[in-house]
Parts: structure tokens; sequence; C-alpha cells
């Protein structure tokens, strides 16, 4: 990684991940309408009993509560909020900024979530990479993100742009991950004052 990498994946606070997320945050990083579009998202792009993976995922995975997936795998940081995801068929504790690398086998899930977490991630296209590696051909990729971070933990080039920006850049890393096809933006914010919610959906490449 050059310098101007380095410094647009700097972090404020660069003490281990595992301090951070050490105690359990049980709470929504986002409001209810928010959620309600990121839900709707999942029942449009994954599929009725497929496998799943939930990455960066905590106590909610926010899936429709009306489907059932035969596997819904959880990678996340605590164990606590981890446990308490009822949805989640399985989970992995595992810092994505040390190693990007997945334990799953190639070609494993139907689909895949990383939501309002993307911001975090100081090697986001070599994790995006990987996922597509565990997903099988074709399946989606939906990942969600609003206005709102831990600005201490969030990565200075997301910290540099406004919410086009941030856009623009989920575009570009999954285009240098070289595995994703049908990158696509879309905006899911209620007509309420509530909190905005986009999203950059892909597939994995055939």
């Amino acid at each position: 990684m050059n310098a101007a990498s380095k410094r647009a994946f700097a972090r404020f606070d660069e003490t281990p991940d595992e301090h951070f997320y050490q105690t359990p945050r049980f709470v929504t990083h986002i409001d209810d309408e928010a959620i309600a579009a990121v839900t709707q998202l999942y029942r449009e792009y994954f599929p009725a009993n497929g496998a799943l993976l939930d990455l960066m995922s905590s106590w909610v995975s926010h899936l429709p509560p009306d489907r059932q997936y035969s596997r819904v795998a959880g990678v996340g940081m605590n164990r606590d909020e981890l446990k308490a995801n009822a949805r989640l068929t399985e989970y992995a504790m595992q810092n994505l900024n040390e190693t990007p690398q997945l334990t799953f086998l190639d070609n494993q899930f139907d689909g895949a979530a990383i939501c309002v977490s993307i911001q975090y991630l100081k090697r986001p296209v070599a994790v995006l990479r990987e996922l597509g590696r565990v997903l099988r051909p074709g399946a989606p990729l939906v990942i969600t993100f609003s206005n709102r971070c831990f600005p201490t933990k969030a990565v200075a080039i997301w910290q540099s742009l406004d919410d086009a920006g941030h856009a623009r850049l989920v575009e570009s890393y999954l285009s240098e991950a070289g595995n994703w096809d049908g990158i696509t933006q879309l905006d899911r914010t209620s007509n309420s004052y509530g909190d905005p919610l986009w999203a950059v959906v892909a597939r994995r490449a055939e």
C-alpha cells in the first residue's frame, strides 16, 4: 500500500478493533424506516431458502421475518451480539481489517450483505474479492449505508466524501475487486425526515 492509500484508509482511532467492539451494543444504527428499506432490499435480492452470508454482522440481520433461509452465516466482532442474533445459523469472530481472507470454501452462498459497515474496512477491495470467491456465480451482494458512522473508526476517505461520493467509492471498490457484474447504485431513502438509506448492489461474475 502506497503513502496515499495509507492516508486514505487511516482512522483517527488505530487501536485494535477488538478493543472498540469488546462491549456489545444492542442498538440499531439506523432508524426504523431505513431498517425497513434494508429489509425490502433483502426481500428483493436474496432467494428464499438460500444460503446467506451476513458480513460485519451484529445482533440483528434485518432479514425479512416472513422468509426462511437454509443457512445464515454471520461474521462479526462481538460474540455476545452474534449469539443474540436469532437469524444466524452459525457465526464466526473475525477482524476483517487484520485478516480479510474468509474461512469459507468457494461458491458457498446464494447472497451476501454488508449493512451500514463498509465505511470501517481498511482493505475493502480484498474483502470484496473474498466475498466474490465464496458466493456462487450470479449471487447478489447488497451493501447498504446511511449518513451515520463511528467517526473515530471510519476510514479517512469515507469521511472526506459526501453521500454521492460514498456510492461512487463503493462502486470503485467492487470494480477494483474484479469479480463483480451489474454494479448498481440505489437510493432507498423514505419520503420522511428519517435516516437516508443508499445501497450499492452487484452480482458475483459468472
